[in-house]
């Protein structure tokens, strides 16, 4: 029996609610070959259960330089001591372990830009830091002849930047998780934001703009470095009727949530080059639980809804604007009813099985 090649797929996260890395790692292991996922394991990481391999690394650093530094070593050692045929590396933060295996090991890898990394808020303010990113970006990005990213935005500044070509491989839902029209009567619109609660997304403004919103709740579904100064700042505003945080979600439990939405937010601020190209996954995950969004006035997310009419794009952050554009989306009964058939059609367009034709253009030589 011929043997299956063996892909080892990282990522500097632990697994649980990485939709994208999932999605991708299913196609691959449909395709035909033997996938082994490596991330990291934290003090309260769930357990996980999936139909290809995965490892979790304990670390002991969790951030920071250091952190970065001991994962791409370890890695770094994984890699060269375990067969691979092909390895696949998932954002900056992890291609320098995978480079160096693949030169040793003569083995081809793949890259997967999930952001322009080198221009995310958290690097905006701390040259030094972005510079050394950008220097390891420099040295490996030209030499790689496998990549693919999330948008047509970022695949040409990449092109631009270093003759590369990308291939664009958009975060989709898979289309057996869509569309599941749930009407909520008699009770509080729901207004969700999914994802990481990281600087930059909007949601401080979301929050003060509930003090100008009736009849509806703001939930935060995700974790991150700023979450716990949101929940100070809904206290601080006696906003804690109008706000609930879900804290982080398992991709099954997002599944269940998105759908009981009235309104899905993605309103990324425009700091830096990453949030301005940005096409969350959140977009797509709205738009396969049938559920109308407002999206910042930035060209990807933009373009997606003003393409299909699916909801609202803001043209402010400041909070009294915000609730204007929210309390609009909601109650303008004519624009909902449009946009819930429009997404009907566009749920059965923007699948991932169609997104994932691109993979096996891809990964379909190395069989």
């Amino acid at each position: 029996m011929k043997r299956k090649k063996q892909i080892i797929v990282s990522v500097t996260n632990d697994l649980v609610a990485d939709n994208r890395v999932h999605k991708v790692c299913t196609s691959l292991e449909k395709m035909g070959f033997n996938i082994l996922l490596v991330g990291r394991k934290l003090r309260h990481s769930e357990a996980i259960k999936r139909s290809y391999q995965t490892l979790r690394m304990r670390l002991f650093f969790t951030k920071g330089a250091c952190f970065y530094a001991e994962y791409n070593v370890r890695l770094l050692l994984f890699l060269l001591f375990r067969k691979a045929d092909v390895l696949l590396a998932n954002d900056l933060d992890t291609l320098t372990a995978n480079y160096f295996a693949s030169k040793i090991k003569r083995a081809p890898v793949v890259y997967d830009s999930h952001e322009y990394f080198t221009e995310v808020p958290e690097l905006i303010d701390r040259p030094r830091v972005k510079q050394f990113w950008e220097w390891l970006e420099s040295r490996m990005l030209p030499n790689l002849k496998h990549c693919y990213t999330v948008c047509d935005s970022i695949a040409a500044v990449y092109h631009e930047k270093y003759g590369v070509s990308f291939n664009v491989v958009r975060n989709i839902p898979v289309s057996k998780n869509r569309l599941q029209l749930i009407e909520n009567e008699n009770q509080p619109k729901i207004i969700l934001y999914q994802g990481a609660v990281n600087i930059g997304r909007g949601l401080e403004q979301a929050i003060k703009a509930m003090h100008f919103i009736e009849g509806a709740q703001l939930v935060i579904a995700g974790d991150g470095d700023i979450k716990q100064q949101l929940e100070e700042l809904v206290r601080a505003e006696k906003l804690e009727n109008k706000v609930r945080f879900t804290g982080r979600l398992s991709i099954d439990e997002l599944a269940e949530l998105t759908p009981t939405a009235d309104l899905g937010l993605s309103i990324e601020e425009d700091l830096g080059l990453n949030y301005r190209f940005a096409l969350p996954n959140k977009l797509f995950d709205y738009i396969g639980a049938g559920v109308p969004v407002l999206v910042s006035d930035l060209p990807e997310m933009k373009a997606i809804v003003e393409k299909y009419d699916i909801g609202a794009i803001c043209n402010s952050h400041d909070p009294k604007n915000l609730a204007n554009a929210v309390n609009e989306a909601l109650n303008n009964s004519d624009k909902i009813k449009t946009w819930k058939t429009n997404l009907i059609q566009t749920s059965q367009e923007l699948t991932w099985e169609n997104e994932a034709e691109v993979l096996k253009g891809i990964f379909a030589e190395f069989l």
